[in-house]
């Protein structure tokens, strides 16, 4: 069984973030660019899968420019067979992600599909519903445990909702999407980074795939979140019962 990973360059996440001058998106140039923290997750449950003998080959996908073939060899380091690199230049919202996932999954012909639940920058949490969505395949979000069975042909997800933990079994193939709780990604050994550099990288454009990449969204404005007001000392508990009443209204 093949298994396709999604594995996204966003701005690192111990990077402080700076709104551009004209407000239409965030910094990034001379700003450092890791994998997205989910993407890292999803590799690293696809990379156990495999090493426990129930998948074959572990693909990583890309999307975006050509900086991004760094964050593929980052993937390819830590384990992953080959890469593949969907070079696209602009912004890519989940939708179109989505579309460019499928006509690759009708190439692949993958029997699991695993993203990071949400990324970073945008924190959409949309494209591992899309994809499923699309395919009309069955999907397990917010993954916490994942126990595949090879000879059932099918997948147990534990997943994390706002009650506690919901556990859902999928018919293969199937597409998950993953919690932090999960797993703890490895780190790429030097060898393995030098390994990496020789691994193969299949290139594509969205034309190639016949996915048109028109924008479904507009970014209207981009600014910073308000700066949080210095709290103040009350001398008693009626002070701060008070407070709480009348000043910010919350009892």
């Amino acid at each position: 069984m093949k298994i396709m990973v999604a594995v996204k360059r966003v701005i690192d996440y111990a990077v402080k973030i700076r709104v551009k001058a004209d407000k239409s998106g965030v910094e990034t140039q001379n700003v450092k660019m890791s994998m997205n923290p989910f993407c890292e997750i999803a590799l690293e449950e696809a990379l156990r899968i495999k090493e426990a003998g129930l998948a074959s080959e572990v693909v990583a996908v890309t999307m975006g420019p050509k900086q991004s073939i760094d964050t593929l060899r980052t993937g390819l380091a830590m384990g992953a067979d080959r890469g593949i690199h969907v070079e696209a230049t602009g912004d890519l919202f989940p939708l179109a992600v989505a579309k460019l996932f499928k006509a690759l999954v009708e190439i692949e012909k993958p029997g699991l599909i695993i993203l990071g639940k949400q990324a970073i920058d945008n924190d959409c949490n949309q494209t591992g519903q899309m994809v499923a969505g699309l395919l009309g395949w069955p999907q397990g979000t917010f993954a916490s445990k994942v126990v595949l069975d090879k000879e059932k042909q099918e997948v147990m997800v534990d997943r994390e909702v706002d009650g506690g933990l919901e556990t859902v079994c999928l018919n293969l193939p199937a597409v998950i999407t993953t919690d932090l709780r999960l797993n703890q990604p490895r780190y790429a050994t030097l060898p393995n980074i030098m390994k990496a550099k020789s691994k193969p990288v299949k290139k594509y454009t969205p034309e190639e795939l016949n996915v048109a990449m028109k924008s479904d969204l507009e970014v209207v404005e981009v600014t910073e979140p308000p700066k949080r007001k210095a709290g103040v000392l009350v001398s008693s508990v009626d002070e701060l019962i008070d407070k709480l009443k009348n000043e910010a209204h919350v009892i």
